[in-house]
């Protein structure tokens, strides 16, 4: 919910940018650190021999209308997190760990991390960490990751649609996970 209204050093003469009654933060500037990071995320999960790692499949489906395209494993997926890392270490060279931001996901996020140590696909959270950062408490889930994003570009004037056919986040074509 927007209520406050600031004069912003980013708006035009006249304009005003909206601030959230919830978190206190301009949206068009959260929705803008957090694209800036998405494109990188974007980019750096095509890379040849990248994985990145989500819970569920509801994950993946937002990842993917995100513009993800590179491949994408669920942990979940009858397997143990030990057999998981296995399968990764004899498969990725990176692996990006982005479990949810609850109790679990972080939990999950450990153990994978440990299963996988610092070898050839030690993992990587710097972008789940990142995430969390950015959203503050906002989203805990990674399914709801589009939604959220989508609401606060709305809320900031940017449209997630615009932006993903622009080419902004063009995905690499070719068949990938």
């Amino acid at each position: 919910m927007c209520g406050l209204v600031r004069p912003s050093a980013h708006a035009p003469v006249g304009r005003k940018e909206r601030i959230s009654v919830t978190t206190g933060r301009d949206p068009a500037a959260l929705f803008d650190e957090f694209w800036d990071l998405w494109v990188r995320f974007q980019s750096d999960s095509r890379v040849p021999g990248t994985v990145v790692v989500v819970e569920g499949e509801r994950d993946r489906r937002a990842l993917r209308r995100l513009g993800v395209r590179g491949t994408i494993l669920l942990v979940h997926r009858g397997r143990t997190i030990s057999e998981t890392a296995q399968q990764l270490a004899g498969s990725a060279r990176h692996v990006i760990i982005l479990t949810d931001w609850d109790t679990e996901g972080g939990h999950l996020a450990q153990r994978l991390k440990e299963f996988l140590g610092v070898g050839r696909s030690g993992a990587d959270l710097e972008y789940r960490r990142r995430l969390a950062r950015i959203l503050r408490g906002e989203l805990v889930h990674v399914e709801g990751l589009y939604g959220w994003a989508v609401r606060t570009g709305e809320k900031g004037n940017r449209s997630v649609a615009t932006l993903l056919e622009t080419g902004d986040a063009e995905p690499e074509s070719g068949p990938r996970g």
